[in-house]
This record gives C-alpha cells, structure tokens and sequence, in this order.
C-alpha cells in the first residue's frame, strides 16, 4: 500500500471511530429527533464557515454543483432526521446496525447510475457484512417503544445515506471537499430546519448539557467522522468506503458498553463477527481491483 492510499486509510480509521461516537451523543443530548438533527447540522456548517472565512470556489461552482451539493444536503438532512428519531423508537444496536445497511443502497446506486457493477466476492462480502447487522438489530429489542417504526425510520436512513455518499462522489470531482461540505451541510441545516416547528418541538426549552451533547455530536461524529468519509469516498471504491461504515454498529456498541455498562447479548457478539467478517471480504475484493 502506498503512503497516499495509508493516508486515506488512517483517515477513513479516524472518521469511524468519530461515528461511532454519534448514538452515544444524541442518547446524553435527551431531545428531539428532529431538533437535535437541526442543530447538528447548523451548528456543523457555521463551523465550516468560520473555518473557511466565508470564502468558496465561486469561479467552480457551476450550476449543476451547486444543485447537486443542494440535493446531497436534502437527502443528508433527511438521514439525520429519520435516523436520530428512530434511536426514540428502537435500541440503540438496532437503529445503528440498520442504518447501516446502506452498502446495499450503494451498491445498487452505484450500478445503476455510476456504471460501477460490482465483483462477486464483493457483494458476497457485503450480504455477509449486512447478515451480521441483521442479527445485531433482531437481538435488540428489549425496551424498544416501537421498533418496527423505529427501525423503518433507520432503513429510510440508510437509504438517504447511500444516496448522499454517491452523490458526494460524484461533486468531489469538480469540487473540493471544503467547499462541497459547506455547501452540503448548509443545505441539510435548512431543510432541517422547520421541522421542529412542524413536529410541534422546541427550539430552546432544553437544559444546557443537552446543546453540550449536541455541540460534540456536530464537532466529532459530524465534523471528524462524515466529513472524513467523504474525503475516503473520493479517493477509494465507493462499495469499499460503504461497508468499512458497517463497523459503527461494533464501535457504538463498545461504547455502550464502557459508558453505559450495557453487555451485548451472544446473538449481538455473532452478529458482530459476522459483520466483521463482511467487511474484511468487502475490504480485500475491492482493494484487489483498485
């Protein structure tokens, strides 16, 4: 392996563990689904903005980036909002672990609209790899309110997921991180934006710690991790990118575990290695075409 292509791996490395972090934010943040999505996101993009001085590629942005930043902030606003619900609705290992069946999604987008057909033992990896997520999810019900909406809510995340890692492939290509992830994450911030006021939540009637959670979930799982993927995204195959994503589950449940004692049953630590499996099949297929 080159350096260039170690970077990108330490990088991809790094945003994994800043997601796996999210479950675990948004469960301290006690709030809304949808108030705690807004706030990630605007709280995110306003950091971007101070980062970047307000400045962006003018003389790049063409029409159809600026559209297509604007319909990847729609579908990421709208994965945020159905995934941070669902954790009211299902476990924690449940939601986390269906959320991330989007390498099903990419890979399916990815063969119809990129031209990308995937190899055999690649999708075998990912069925394997998603398998696991299943026997993660059945595993977890105990004190769910309602999981099939919740995990409905998780699936509807993944698919807007997928959708949003491929379109952010594709700008990338004329576009530079910085300036697509600003333009991304402002956009999801205003879409998400009315939703409180439509779902009848408020805005400011939360205790301090909870923007605290809030501001950390938008500083490391949002910041760190989504934009490190995007930078992975670009640089390696998208199919690999999507299920090395599959690890969250594994890493939110260790936390889970050191922060909130909860010992994953022995169907939640088959699952895992199952998952884990996949993901190593998914890694070295792909990497073996690159």
């Amino acid at each position: 392996m080159t350096n260039p292509k170690r970077r990108v791996y330490t990088v991809l490395g790094f945003g994994l563990v800043a997601i796996s972090m999210a479950a675990i934010f948004i469960r301290y943040a006690e709030a809304p689904g949808v108030v705690v999505a807004f706030y990630r996101m605007a709280i995110a993009s306003l950091v971007l903005l101070v980062m970047s001085r307000g400045r962006l590629e003018l003389n790049k942005i063409s029409k159809r980036n600026l559209v297509l930043s604007v319909l990847a902030g729609f579908f990421l606003a709208i994965h945020f909002a159905s995934w941070i619900s669902s954790l009211s609705y299902t476990s924690v290992a449940a939601s986390v672990s269906l959320v991330s069946s989007q390498p099903l999604w990419v890979v399916l987008f990815s063969w119809l609209f990129l031209s990308l057909k995937p190899k055999l033992m690649t999708l075998i990896g990912i069925i394997v790899a998603v398998t696991g997520g299943i026997l993660i999810a059945l595993g977890n019900f105990s004190g769910a309110s309602a999981p099939v909406l919740g995990n409905s809510l998780a699936i509807i995340g993944a698919i807007s997921y997928a959708a949003y890692l491929l379109l952010g492939r594709v700008i990338q290509k004329d576009l530079s991180l910085s300036s697509y992830v600003l333009l991304a994450y402002g956009s999801a911030s205003l879409f998400l934006l009315p939703l409180p006021f439509i779902f009848k939540f408020s805005y400011f009637a939360y205790p301090p710690n909870t923007f605290l959670w809030i501001g950390l979930l938008a500083l490391v799982p949002q910041l760190i991790g989504h934009t490190s993927i995007n930078y992975a995204m670009k640089h390696l195959n998208p199919n690999l990118v999507a299920t090395a994503v599959l690890l969250e589950p594994v890493g939110a449940s260790l936390f889970a575990l050191l922060l909130f004692k909860e010992l994953p049953g022995i169907q939640t630590l088959l699952g895992a290695a199952i998952l884990l499996t996949g993901v190593i099949i998914t890694v070295r297929s792909s990497e073996a075409g690159t």
